[in-house]
């Protein structure tokens, strides 16, 4: 009620706004600062220069692939740590499908590589949303144990090395532009954002994945099948991680069984800036395009400078802990204004 809330402090009111805010407010202030050091050190822009843009799109897609499932995980209150091979296991697989088809048209080969590596990865996010939502076994070690399995079995298929390829069509879409401008990784990652954004925030799959991450006991009174929105909502996060993992097979023309497993840390943050909350039951698709567009110009930005590759992995776990302190401190600010209007 307007009455109600006109009874907040003012001082509540401001943290409110700053804290539901704060990713924003944190992807315009990097952008300032690596633009403005550009310009004292390089006499130059950053950021109206068309390759760094590119860059900057090309590595949060691979981030955001990666990520788009993983929120739908993380809004129903659960986790999964197997993506980062599962991203390995498409990347191989689809190599190894192309390069054992050389006689076909590059166009055929490269579809039949992309049906494949999605089709086995489908396989372990399947066993996922089985293990956690029909026989209850704890998000954390399912898919823990996924993560070695996973693990094991790319590096089985790729014989324990990196599968060139050499296919002009994934050449094509790996590396082309639309327009000459803007990536077709990007183009694609557009498409599949848009849809998961639709599929979150307007049908009932979105309206009781968040109610499953508020309560679960409630969803469940309520009358929601929590078992079949689990196993498909393990099954789309298999489904973006095999997209990330397919993305860098044709970006590099390489299959590498661990392509995901740097990726993971960084689509684990950008759900967390994007405003997911560690006990489920928030966050957005477009929170999670702000988190992964953050890490991408962090990592970007930081090698543009000339700070050494380490100071990366730094970076991301810093702000992995500054949007987990944010989280807590949005949670009492919000028990506070509950008090204040009561």
């Amino acid at each position: 009620m307007p009455g109600s809330y006109s009874k907040v402090p003012t001082t509540l009111r401001i943290l409110s706004l700053l804290t539901n805010a704060w990713s924003w407010l944190f992807l315009i202030l990097i952008m300032v600062f690596f633009e403005v050091w550009s310009w004292i050190v390089y006499e130059r822009t950053f950021f109206g220069n068309l390759y760094n843009v590119q860059s900057v799109l090309l590595t949060a897609t691979q981030i955001l692939m990666m990520a788009l499932g993983l929120t739908l995980v993380i809004i129903s209150a659960g986790i999964d740590l197997s993506i980062g091979f599962i991203a390995g296991l498409a990347a191989v697989t689809m190599a190894v499908v192309i390069r054992a088809l050389p006689e076909l048209p590059p166009a055929l080969s490269f579809s039949l590589g992309i049906t494949a590596g999605i089709a086995v990865a489908l396989v372990p996010g399947m066993i996922n949303g089985w293990l956690i939502a029909k026989l209850k076994v704890p998000s954390f070690i399912g898919t823990l144990g996924m993560f070695g399995v996973t693990r094991g079995v790319a590096f089985l298929i790729a014989g324990g090395a990196t599968v060139s390829i050499s296919n002009s069509t994934a050449k094509a879409f790996g590396n082309g532009k639309l327009l000459d401008t803007i990536p077709i990784p990007v183009v694609v990652a557009i498409v599949v954002t848009l849809l998961f954004h639709y599929l979150l925030k307007y049908t009932r799959f979105g309206l009781y994945t968040y109610a499953m991450g508020g309560n679960i006991q409630s969803a469940i009174r309520a009358g929601v099948n929590t078992t079949k929105i689990t196993f498909f909502i393990y099954i789309l996060s298999a489904f973006t991680a095999a997209l990330a993992g397919l993305f860098y097979t044709a970006r590099f023309s390489a299959g590498a069984a661990d392509a995901g497993e740097p990726i993971l840390l960084n689509a684990v943050a950008a759900v967390f800036i994007g405003g997911a909350s560690l006990t489920g039951g928030s966050g957005t698709i477009a929170g999670t395009v702000i988190g992964s567009l953050i890490i991408a110009i962090i990592q970007f930005g930081l090698v543009f400078i000339g700070m050494p590759p380490f100071w990366q992995f730094i970076t991301v776990g810093m702000v992995i802990i500054i949007a987990v302190l944010i989280d807590q401190s949005r949670d009492k600010i919000a028990r506070s204004t509950t008090v204040a209007t009561s």
